[in-house]
Parts: structure tokens; sequence; C-alpha cells
């Protein structure tokens, strides 16, 4: 009897070794090797396949992408103008963050175009049906199968030849031509390669969901990434109602888009005006929130940031941001405190950006700093004002991009001052409606809000 021979594969990168080791010496990541049975490929029935031999590209046929309109605008704008035909789109997000219900009601929306084939390895018939009932889906052309094994998967779609797949989710399928458990690095690996052979042969719009990891990341290899064609996250935080969509990778279209999306008892429903959402309605004045326009992708969205500052009572005072990187926080403090001369070594001081967004962008500084400075000094900013702007480590206030369309975000909106970088001012396209005010460092940004 032959001896099964084990493997040991890294999670991240694929690389293999015959023994277990603590870091990959490939991508350095510790802790990621999993014990797999090496597959003897001379056992497996790969059948005989034709020679294809390379041809010139000025003779083969190009057409424009075919897009299949989503139903929703804003997942068409994440998409760069909707699924391409023939695709594989791979959707990750934490439990509970509404992937298969924003899913379930993209099936509904393409069933008017041909049938959809749904595969669950998660859930029964009944459940389904369950939340299908919730959001009032009752299409006729949304199949569902309840299967884990690839080959009668692969089976089924190339009797139906669906407009639409998807698969819920790739870690609950397997493949018996691999002898590992369903979800380990060469399952995933294996399941991926048939999915997309045969939705590339045949043209059919493949969305497979996947599972996170406690990191973020999707579980499985790295390489599950890099086969598929686009990657969708869906963020948002568990006690916040607002979600968005974003992508990470998109070979048909651009990765600095994000679409909105609501969680409601009908469903996920579209955001289609998120400035509106995320400002507070209340006309109370208190020091230490302010209004941000940031940039989401190409999209400008106004933002409400609040602080607080309180005096320590511990030996090393304590700060804490959400929304915000604690690095960032960190960092316009100790500006504050060299450059504006601030005394916020004795302060605990706490940010928050409402209704749970975060925000990455540079342009955030110019409202961070304010905001503490209106908290510690107990000064109220107008909610008129909306602030942009870069802080440098000298305290100078540097220039951000797309400032005309942040501004007409601000105008809409019913803002009646913005103050922005004095570089930013000097080329301004367009004349706005507004009093616009340039700034050059911190100092300036307070006394123009009126803390200094």
């Amino acid at each position: 009897m032959t001896k099964t021979k084990t493997i040991f594969v890294c999670s991240s990168c694929g690389y293999e070794s015959s023994k277990w080791l603590g870091k990959c010496p490939a991508c350095n990541e510790w802790n990621s090797f999993y014990e797999e049975k090496e597959q003897n490929i001379n056992a497996r029935d790969i059948g005989k396949k034709e020679r294809v031999k390379p041809k010139s590209l000025n003779i083969i046929e190009s057409k424009e992408d075919v897009r299949i309109d989503t139903g929703y605008g804003e997942l068409n704008r994440v998409l760069g103008g909707g699924l391409v035909k023939g695709s594989l789109v791979l959707v990750g997000g934490e439990p509970g963050i509404g992937k298969s219900t924003l899913i379930l009601q993209l099936c509904n929306k393409i069933s008017n175009k041909g049938k959809v084939l749904y595969v669950s390895g998660e859930e029964s018939d009944k459940q389904v049906k369950l939340r299908a009932d919730r959001l009032n889906i009752n299409s006729e052309n949304i199949m569902f199968l309840g299967e884990t094994d690839i080959d009668r998967i692969d089976d089924e779609i190339m009797e139906m030849i669906p407009e639409l797949v998807v698969i819920d989710s790739i870690q609950t399928m397997y493949s018996n031509e691999i002898t590992s458990a369903p979800g380990t690095v060469s399952q995933v690996r294996e399941i991926t390669a048939r999915i997309m052979r045969t939705c590339k042969e045949k043209g059919i719009t493949t969305i497979i969901i996947g599972h996170v990891t406690k990191d973020g990341n999707i579980a499985g290899p790295r390489v599950l990434e890099h086969m598929v064609d686009t990657v969708l996250y869906i963020e948002g935080e568990r006690y916040f109602s607002y979600r968005i969509v974003r992508t990470v990778k998109n070979r048909f279209g651009s990765t600095n888009e994000v679409g909105m999306f609501e969680m409601k008892n009908e469903g996920m429903c579209e955001v289609t005006n998120p400035s509106e959402m995320l400002i507070s309605e209340g006309n109370e004045k208190y020091s230490g929130s302010a209004i941000v326009c940031t940039i989401e992708g190409t999209r400008p969205l106004l933002v409400e940031m609040q602080a607080l500052t309180t005096m320590s009572v511990y030996g090393i005072p304590k700060r804490t941001s959400s929304g915000i990187d604690f690095n960032k926080l960190a960092l316009i403090i100790a500006v504050l405190e060299k450059r504006a001369s601030l005394p916020l070594g004795n302060q605990d001081v706490y940010l928050n950006v409402v209704s749970g967004m975060k925000i990455v962008e540079p342009a955030a500084d110019l409202g961070i700093a304010l905001v503490v400075a209106s908290s510690f000094k107990n000064i109220n900013i107008q909610k008129d004002i909306a602030l942009i702007g870069e802080v440098g480590l000298t305290g100078e206030i540097r220039s951000v991009n797309l400032i005309d369309k942040r501004i007409k975000e601000i105008e809409r909106l019913g803002l009646k001052k913005c103050i922005i970088p004095e570089n930013n001012k000097k080329y301004l396209k367009e004349k706005h409606n507004l009093d616009i005010i340039g700034v050059k460092n911190i100092n300036d940004a307070l006394k123009a809000v009126g803390i200094k």
C-alpha cells in the first residue's frame, strides 16, 4: 500500500514545505502553514487536451465589455458600469454585514434578464426562502441549489447556462480530487480554478462569496484574489446601519469608487445622497464638532467629526479614535502642541467620526486639528463651516486634490463658509457662491474659526 505523503502549505502565498514552519520564507507570515496530503497528479483523470497554438494579437477580434445592469446605481458605480459578462467577482465581508442579503437582491434584479443559479453550501432552501420572503423576492427565474460538490455544481451550470451564478460560500465547496477538508488552501484554489474555467468558457457571470479572517482579509490563499476579476468588500460597523461597498481589485474599472447602502428591514437600500445622511440635523451648538469634506473614490462626502478633551486622571494621557487612524490623531496632537502652543500633554483626547465612517484621506487633517482645539478651548465652530486641508509636521496646511468638486458639494448642501489651503484657493478654476477662506498654517486656521 502506497504511503500518503504530507506537505505543509502557506495559506497566504501558497508556499509548500515538507515540514511545518513557524514563519513562511516566501511572504514572512507567521503561523500560516496548514497540513495537507500531496496529490498524485498522474492519478487524476485530466484527459487529453488539444494543443493550443499562439496567435497574433492583430488577428484577434476584440469587443467592448458587455455590461449587465445590476439595478443599483451605487453598485454599478463601484463595478465601473455594471457586471461584465463572463467575469468572476469575489465578495467579502464580516459575518452579518449583509453579503447574502445584497447578493440575493442582486439576483432578483438580474432575474429579469434570464435565469439565476444560487448555490448555497451553508443554508438550506427553506432558510434562503425565508430571506427571500422578507425581501419580497418571488422571481421564478431564481433557481436554488443546495450543494457543495463542485462536480455536481459544474454539471448543473453547464446544463442550465444561467445569466448569473452565485456561490455561497467558496469555503464550503469541495472537490473529490482533493483529499483535504473544505476550506483548506488546496480546496479553495481548485474550486476557484474550476469555476473560473467554466464561467470564462461559457461567458457566465459568477459571484463568489467568501468569509473573512479576524484581520479583515478573505479567508484562504492570497492566490484566490489574484485569480478573480473583481474583489468587492462590504464594510461597516455592526451597530450602524450604513454599509460601504468598495473594490480592492477591478480589471474592468476603477478601484477608487465606493457605493453606500443602508441596512433596513426591507434589505439593503442604496444611499444616493450620503452627505445629508452623515451630518446631524440638530441646531444645538457644542464645542468639539465640525463638518469635514472628504473624498471616497471620486465622490465628495461631508461627514461630521467630534472630539472631546478632558483632564487626565492617570499619569499617561489617553488617546482614543474611532473612524480615524490612532497614529494620525497622535500626530495632529503633537503638531498642535508644538506649532499652536496648545498644552495637550495632560489631556485625554477622544475623537469620533459620526455614523461609523472610516476616513483615511489626509484632507481630514485640518478637521481633526480644529475639533480637538475647539474642545480644548471650549469654543464652538459654526455648523455652516466646512474644513478641508492636510496638516504638515511644520504646521503648514498643504493643498489637496479635487478641490472644486469638494466645494460644489459644500455649496449643494447649503453651507456658507469653507476653509481650504491657501494654495488651493489661488488656483480655483470656477467661481463659487460661498465664503472661501484660504489658510497657510494651523494658526491661521485657528484664527479663521475664532479659536485663537
